[in-house]
């Protein structure tokens, strides 16, 4: 899957959160560690188990569960992701912090803003700081999520690219895959060259990426 896996921290605080841990857990904390940094949070892009854990294609994937069997954290979702996260993951309410789009978080003096992009799914959010959008499964280098999974909707999707695209081009895109050579570029590249962005109407877009 060629999954990233972020860690988003303030080092002179010397906290931090990550961005979708799932498959290698231990090794995600022991690179906390490795860094002399105190993990406080977990955020989720969505409930795919490649992202948060769980059953998928008959394997069990690491995740949040597991994140929180060795630390209890905060596991920040968007409010209309929770009733997927908890099926996905068996991980209770009690554990969740649910966001709308537009919240703010601070890790140590560093602002992390929650943008939610439904589409891929109902509750997709991304993350914007620093000047960086570390996107989930809602933008890629080269494509988009795919709309055709339970929770999916094109013309949301349409809509939230069209949110991403507005802002700054010098944004540094952060996917949630590697699907292309380069593992980041900035949104104006992005923007240039992803096919997502040719169609020049929602009507047109719905007809080459519809289902």
């Amino acid at each position: 899957m060629v999954n990233f896996v972020y860690l988003i921290g303030d080092k002179q605080t010397r906290e931090c959160v990550v961005v979708d841990p799932a498959y290698a857990v231990r090794d995600i904390l022991q690179i906390v560690e490795q860094d002399e940094m105190t993990l406080t949070g977990v955020l989720a892009t969505h409930y795919h188990p490649d992202h948060v854990g769980g059953s998928m294609m008959g394997m069990k994937i690491q995740g949040i569960a597991d994140v929180l069997q060795h630390t209890q954290v905060p596991i920040h979702i968007n409010q209309n992701e929770t009733k997927w996260v908890t099926r996905t993951t068996g991980v209770s309410e009690d554990s969740i912090i649910q966001h709308s789009g537009g919240d703010k978080l601070k890790v140590g003096e560093i602002e992390i803003t929650f943008v939610h992009t439904p589409g891929h799914t109902p509750g997709s959010q991304c993350f914007l700081v620093n000047q960086r959008l570390v996107a989930g499964d809602t933008l890629f280098l080269d494509g988009c999520g795919r709309t055709d999974l339970p929770g999916g909707n094109p013309t949301e999707l349409y809509e939230s690219l069209q949110i991403l695209a507005s802002l700054p081009l010098e944004t540094i895109v952060c996917p949630g895959h590697q699907y292309s050579a380069l593992s980041s570029a900035n949104l104006g590249d992005v923007v240039s060259t992803n096919h997502v962005f040719r169609p020049n109407s929602k009507q047109q877009w719905l007809e080459w990426f519809g289902h």
